[in-house]
């Protein structure tokens, strides 16, 4: 039974690789996969209200482990970040907090045990959710892919003056 599903589970895939050969004339052939900056990048999204355009690599991950708590009009940062299983949360605490799941989640509770911290980040389960409350929430902060994030009432803050899309944006 094994043999049959691969040999027709293969068979396609066999016809399309002979197709190829057939067309380059058995001239070898680079296949680059082609993907588009900003789809690959994560857009740092507020509410409108906060008064910042542009934020530091590192004032970011300040932001991220609660080391900073307001906004520089005195507004409290309300930090919305996706489940554990989530791409998006999983880049932030590798990239920019530069930490596994289970220290930034050791991290956290640490800083409430001590009372060091009003209160933890908020869980959102979808980026439709977390655009949704970044928009309904002053002071908040989320994550979300890029293409999600455009045009959605949030504004998109620059990371080292730079843009999801540009060259040598960080958030990936």
């Amino acid at each position: 039974m094994r043999r049959v599903f691969l040999r027709t589970a293969m068979k396609p895939l066999a016809i399309i690789w002979l197709g190829a050969l057939l067309l380059t004339a058995g001239r070898p052939v680079r296949i680059v996969a082609q993907t588009g900056g900003a789809s690959q990048d994560l857009a740092v999204v507020v509410h409108p209200d906060v008064p910042v355009d542009n934020l530091t690599y590192a004032e970011l991950r300040r932001l991220l482990l609660g080391d900073r708590e307001f906004w520089a009009s005195g507004l409290r940062v309300t930090l919305l970040i996706r489940a554990p299983i989530a791409r998006e949360r999983d880049a932030v605490v590798r990239e920019a907090c530069q930490m596994t799941e289970a220290q930034f989640r050791q991290h956290w509770i640490g800083k409430v045990f001590r009372a060091d911290t009003a209160n933890g980040p908020k869980i959102v389960y979808s980026a439709e959710m977390a655009l949704d409350q970044v928009t309904r929430t002053p002071g908040a902060l989320t994550f979300v892919a890029a293409s999600a994030a455009a045009g959605k009432g949030g504004k998109i803050l620059k990371i080292d003056g730079k843009l999801p899309g540009q060259a040598g944006y960080r958030i990936k």
